[in-house]
């Protein structure tokens, strides 16, 4: 007997399904039981969807669906109805896919029908009915847990994501995640019930009779409804002696570009049925589970190589100076390779000093971390060398030009330029040599905790002008003082710029100093707890709680460096405060830098009692430092000095040059341009002099804070 008269027999039809044409093929008891004449007949997918209930057709298209990716049998339940909706009868199918020959995007479906009588009112035929807010809910949970993967960071965050998963009405109470090593599969991640429970293997062969090995060997999803299924199939994974709480397992394979990269394993312990609807829950899952994980492992690979570049880049271990503390910090911006053109080095020098060099190369991809590289060698070469600071950037300068960026589609190349501040430390008198190419000013807080920048004289930044000359800046730090030299992503990270970003650290920088090694000094964890404050300015606490006030604009690497002089001995008794002080030196070629010496002095004077003692002093400073540009030859020295207690403190300020000729009175007339400085000086100052040196005089006066009522 032929095999299409025995199923006539029994009731039950033929029918087939292209995938890709989406004809659909009956057989003439197939085509009786779906409403249409009993013979033979072929219709397209719009004819044939016509004589299903509209809302089971689309489970079974989901159902089908979910058996093409698990390759196994796809069951569903339909009604049959007529042009008017009525429903004629209720079918039965069974099908199973099959690839077409010589294609793989498509397939043909082979299945039965068969009609099944109507449930009795109160019962359920084919387990619980599928109700609209399951549906609802099952969406939701999917839209959930795929937003949770796809912004999990790393593989330890995917791996808590997917324990923390909670599916609508078959919760897994645990889950394991395995990953192939070669030949052996291992547990990467685990979670549930451990004491008493069957946990999975930690290390298994491929070749294992395991579900987890099986999954992997063949890429199909192993379910496991009942234990002695589990003991049946897989006898050898199956230990007797261990107590099991457990009722189902689900094993599913997890792909990625169709390479199976693991398994995922979820226990229950209630039983299920793994129904379509809930195999297709798990099918989805197990899918934005192995995209989430390798997303994670290539960014994790990608950030340890990054990370290894950089840190090759960076300082062996923490510098060692005598007399001074240093600390250092390097932090990539927040996204792309982790890498940049941000770098800081410290190098010992011939001479028995060290030079101290922060800079960072346009960009922040990849060209820029290699150009980085090439620059540090150079400036740690021309360096060791013995060349003086504004002969080392002058040199790294040219260097810089020669190097020829690559030709992009245009036939043009990438040329590159980079800023640097180069620094030539003498720890025993405390003196900074600093030569500056288009990079940030230095930073210094003063023995009693008030910040102010250091102008310093500079040229372009390095690459741009291959003849730019450098000048050099001597800079002394005090005892108990510290010095702080940055790149811009400090300063402007978060559309601050420089006024702003300089405001920014200050709030940081000037806390509360702690008398730890003496007066206005911090030991080196101190020292460190600035510098992890000041990026944290920035990036926020190292928590994933809590993220800074710029975490989601960090356009910039950042690196920083702090140095601290230490303070030898105590200056300062119980109850009062340090000195401040600053020196500033204006040459005959560089009256500009007149407008710093005063910016200077109001930072020294931020919090004065009186603002019109500041204007005064501010103005006073002006007379002296022009007078001396104008009737003298040579440079003008300027030190600034606070002491005292808060309230009654006194600023004195000299001014020296190297000329012998003394001031004197004079008395211009109304349409004068000069001659009154020193009358400036009897009416503003509280006192004043002039005092002759061996190689040049020096004029100075004092101010006494007070209150503006007591100065009224």
């Amino acid at each position: 007997m032929r095999t299409e008269d025995l199923l006539a027999a029994i009731a039950t039809g033929l029918w087939r399904w292209d995938s890709v044409s989406g004809a659909v093929t009956y057989d003439a008891e197939a085509a009786r039981l779906v409403g249409l004449p009993a013979e033979a007949v072929t219709l397209p997918e719009a004819a044939a969807r016509a004589c299903f209930h509209p809302a089971d057709w689309l489970e079974v298209k989901a159902i089908v669906q979910l058996a093409v990716a698990e390759g196994t049998l796809a069951e569903a339940r339909l009604r049959i109805v007529d042009e008017k909706g009525t429903v004629l009868r209720t079918v039965r199918t069974r099908s199973r896919p099959i690839a077409r020959g010589g294609s793989d995007d498509g397939y043909y479906l082979l299945g039965t029908l068969q009609e099944v009588p109507d449930p009795l009112p109160g019962t359920s035929a084919g387990g619980p009915p599928i109700t609209g807010d399951w549906r609802r809910n099952r969406e939701a949970f999917l839209l959930d847990a795929g937003r949770a993967l796809a912004e999990a960071m790393s593989t330890a965050e995917v791996l808590r994501v997917a324990a923390g998963l909670s599916m609508p009405g078959f919760s897994p109470d645990g889950l394991a995640v395995f990953g192939v090593e070669g030949e052996r599969i291992s547990v990467i991640g685990h979670h549930g019930p451990r004491a008493g429970t069957d946990r999975p293997l930690h290390d298994i062969a491929l070749g294992t009779d395991h579900p987890a090995a099986e999954v992997v060997r063949t890429g199909r999803a192993v379910y496991l409804p009942t234990p002695e299924e589990y003991r049946g199939r897989f006898p050898a994974a199956w230990s007797p002696g261990r107590p099991r709480k457990r009722r189902s397992w689900a094993f599913l394979p997890l792909i990625v570009a169709g390479r199976t990269i693991g398994a995922w394993m979820a226990g229950f312990a209630h039983p299920v049925s793994f129904s379509p609807d809930e195999r297709s829950v798990l099918t989805t899952i197990a899918r934005m589970l192995a995209q989430a994980l390798s997303r994670t492992a290539l960014q994790e690979t990608e950030r340890e190589l990054a990370d290894g570049l950089q840190r090759s880049m960076l300082p062996a271990s923490k510098p060692d100076i005598p007399g001074l503390t240093v600390a250092a910090r390097y932090v990539p911006t927040g996204g792309g390779l982790q890498v940049g053109g941000d770098w800081y080095d410290v190098i010992g020098l011939p001479s028995g000093r060290t030079a101290l060099v922060i800079g960072d190369v346009q960009g922040h991809d990849v060209r820029a971390a290699g150009i980085m590289g090439q620059l540090r060698i150079a400036v740690r070469a021309y360096a060791s060398e013995g060349h003086h600071p504004d002969a080392v950037l002058s040199r790294a300068s040219r260097f810089l030009a020669g190097l020829a960026g690559p030709e992009g589609p245009d036939g043009r190349s990438d040329p590159r330029f980079a800023t640097c501040l180069y620094m030539e430390v003498d720890p025993v008198a405390g003196t900074l040599d600093i030569a500056r190419a288009g990079h940030p000013d230095p930073a210094v807080r003063l023995a009693d905790g008030t910040m102010m920048l250091r102008p310093t004289a500079g040229g372009l930044p390095l690459g741009i002008d291959p003849d730019t000359d450098y000048p050099t800046t001597r800079v002394v730090l005090e005892p108990g003082e510290t010095l702080l030299m940055c790149t811009d992503g400090l300063i402007e990270t978060g559309g601050h710029d420089l006024e702003t970003g300089w405001h920014r650290i200050r709030k940081v920088f000037e806390r509360p100093v702690v008398q730890a090694t003496g007066p206005g000094g911090l030991d080196s964890d101190d020292l460190e707890v600035l510098a992890d404050s000041l990026v944290q300015a920035v990036h926020g606490p190292p928590s994933h709680h809590t993220t800074g006030p710029l975490a989601d604009r960090r356009e910039d690497d950042i690196a920083l460096l702090l140095i601290r002089r230490e303070a030898e001995v105590c200056l300062v008794g119980p109850g009062s405060a340090p000195v401040r002080r600053t020196a500033v030196t204006v040459a005959q070629a560089e009256p500009e830098r007149i407008a710093g010496a005063r910016q200077q002095l109001r930072d020294m004077l931020h919090d004065w009692a009186d603002p019109d003692q500041v204007e005064s002093a501010v103005l006073m400073l002006s007379e002296m430092v022009t007078n001396v540009l104008v009737h003298t030859d040579g440079d003008a020295l300027l030190v600034a000095e606070v002491s005292g207690r808060h309230g009654s403190r006194r600023l004195r300020l000299d001014v020296a040059d190297g000329s012998d000729e003394l001031p004197h009175r004079r008395r211009p007339g109304e349409l004068a341009s000069s001659g009154r400085g020193l009358l400036l000086m009897e009416l503003l100052a509280d006192n004043w002099g002039v005092d002759p040196r061996g190689d040049g005089k020096c004029i100075w006066y004092e101010l006494y804070e007070a209150g503006p009522e007591d100065s009224a």
